[in-house]
């Protein structure tokens, strides 16, 4: 039977979408975008894991869950794609601005949105208003973990708003995305 159905349900589908990171496990590696990154993306990676070990109270899988990191290097990554290191990591708005217009990462994950229940957005501020300008994701399917500036226009587009705590995610917001993602598979 597929992953994508547990006692005869389909599965709500997942995807949590974050930045590269400044730490990379081994830069001469080839590992998979999931693997690749540490330092902040560790948060990220923490959530990934515990909405995909998550069960419901019969015991069964609660969601199928996807990441995708997008990067300085390669742009938009599916977590499970292998990668190689790299030198320069964006860290300001004219970074996320020029890569974008390399790599055209904003129109494809906005694109890739499309066929997931939810999404999670975990990065940093200026790379969210690129979104945001953009314009082309669904009412309703962003989680956004971001900066309190995007607070209004978060819910003029009916997306979840959380208030970034810690270095990606916090604590206190991986457990609000997990009650928010449970309620969500109750439908």
């Amino acid at each position: 039977m597929s992953q994508f159905y547990t006692d005869m349900k389909i599965l709500k589908r997942i995807l949590i979408v974050t930045n590269d990171s400044t730490v990379f496990k081994d830069k001469k590696r080839l590992l998979s975008a999931f693997e690749m990154f540490e330092g902040r993306a560790t948060e990220v990676k923490n959530l990934v894991a515990r909405l995909d070990l998550a069960k419901t109270e019969t015991g069964s899988k609660l969601c199928d869950v996807s990441y995708g990191v997008i990067t300085s290097k390669y742009g938009f990554v599916p977590g499970n794609y292998m990668i190689t290191g790299y030198d320069d990591v964006m860290d300001s708005k004219e970074d996320y601005i020029a890569v974008n217009d390399e790599k055209g990462y904003v129109e494809q994950v906005s694109y890739l949105t499309r066929p997931f229940d939810k999404v999670i957005f975990c990065m940093p501020k200026e790379m969210f208003r690129l979104f945001l300008e953009f314009n082309d994701i669904a009412y309703g399917k962003i989680i956004a973990v971001t900066n309190p500036e995007f607070k209004d226009e978060c819910e003029k587009r009916g997306w979840v708003y959380l208030e970034r705590k810690g270095a990606r995610v916090g604590n206190e917001n991986a457990d609000r995305i997990e009650e928010i993602v449970r309620e969500l598979c109750k439908q």
